[in-house]
């Protein structure tokens, strides 16, 4: 027997059914807005708007006395961007050469870096070390160590006396004035060849007012000391992040490919490097950023010096601002160098890049593996 169904009163068929989820939703939307709402206004504050101020500073003529933004102070549009990449003078020849010592610096301490730290969490990863507390602390004492302090011993460590020399000198060899020769590296192997003069064809014009001999000179050696320094003192860091992602790495694929009759190269190469990849592109992109933006060591060890063989594009930037009182030119070194930041980080990302899905290569053993294993 078929029951009737309850009469529905004609205001309520003609309303159109409530929405229940666009409420909650809304209200979930302005909960988190008021949640980030003071960092928003912090960051704005005392991140995006001194940037702001700072890029209006270099489209300026600003000497350090008074506002910036009054109508006193000349407004010169790009002429401190064209003054470092078009004008022939000192400027141009002093930021090119910041450039050439930060290229060196960079193509040595970020491989230098990644290597040693990538090592180094191999080593303390091992399951079948004692100890790994000590060494894991050992390894990155030096990371949390004061970079000033660290840089004033390693300022006695390279002296002409220092103990550096001294252990050269018991093998015969003597050392160089680590802070006094301002011949690059590359320079001193040619002299050591008996090539003293470069050849003609590298003293010619270059390329932003350097000679090609300038360009090809290699670090010097002040600079291979605060190199040293760096790669010690950021290992550690970096060691840390390796640690975890390789503490991540399933053990379950690594017996497999043991099994299978992998090596240990194999294995690590064609199971844990794939796998940690992500924490590679991080370590490598910090070290990236990190290096363009030496500063403190330059500043305690060298400050540019000798012969601005260790003149870097962030110590350019402080020392035209804050010692010249050239505070456009001073900005416009800081913008240009954030430029070549990001640059760098796009085209790291895109070599870099993971082309090849992890899961696809997890089994390459099996691939390879004889039949009947």
């Amino acid at each position: 027997m078929a029951t009737e169904a309850p009469a529905v009163p004609a205001a309520v068929r003609g309303r159109a059914p409530r929405r229940r989820g666009r409420g909650t939703r809304s209200n979930e939307n302005l909960a988190g807005w008021l949640f980030v709402a003071p960092v928003v206004v912090i960051l704005g504050l005392f991140l995006l708007l001194p940037i702001l101020m700072a890029l209006w500073v270099s489209l300026t003529d600003w000497n350090g006395q008074g506002s910036p933004f009054t109508g006193d102070v000349p407004f010169v549009g790009a002429d401190n961007y064209t003054r470092l990449f078009a004008e022939d003078g000192l400027d141009r020849r002093d930021f090119m050469t910041s450039i050439r010592n930060n290229i060196y610096y960079v193509g040595i301490v970020v491989p230098a870096q990644t290597v040693l730290a990538l090592g180094l969490a191999l080593v303390v990863n091992n399951r079948m070390l004692k100890g790994k507390g000590f060494f894991r602390s050992a390894f990155y004492f030096p990371s949390v160590t004061s970079s000033v302090a660290i840089s004033v011993v390693f300022l006695f460590l390279f002296a002409n006396s220092g103990a550096v020399n001294k252990l050269l000198g018991l093998l015969g060899v003597t050392g160089p004035q680590w802070f006094a020769d301002s011949r690059g590296v590359l320079h001193l192997l040619l002299g050591a060849l008996g090539v003293d003069t470069p050849p003609a064809a590298l003293t010619g014009g270059g390329p932003f007012g350097l000679s090609w001999w300038d360009w090809f000179s290699g670090p010097s050696v002040a600079m291979v000391s605060i190199i040293t320094l760096v790669i010690w003192t950021t290992s550690g860091t970096f060691m840390l992040m390796f640690l975890a992602a390789l503490q991540n790495v399933p053990v379950t694929l690594d017996e497999a490919s043991t099994l299978d009759g992998a090596s240990r190269w194999q294995r690590f190469r064609h199971v844990t490097l794939p796998l940690i990849r992500p924490t590679t592109f991080l370590v490598v992109t910090l070290g990236l950023i990190g290096s363009w933006q030496v500063f403190d060591q330059v500043y305690v060890m060298s400050q540019g010096d000798p012969a601005k063989t260790t003149l870097t594009p962030a110590y350019l930037s402080y020392r035209t601002a804050f010692r010249d009182f050239d505070y456009g030119s001073g900005a416009a070194i800081s913008f240009v160098l954030f430029l070549i930041i990001i640059v760098f980080t796009l085209i790291q990302r895109r070599v870099m890049a993971d082309r090849d899905p992890v899961g696809r290569r997890r089994g390459w053993w099996r691939r390879r593996a004889p039949e009947g294993s």
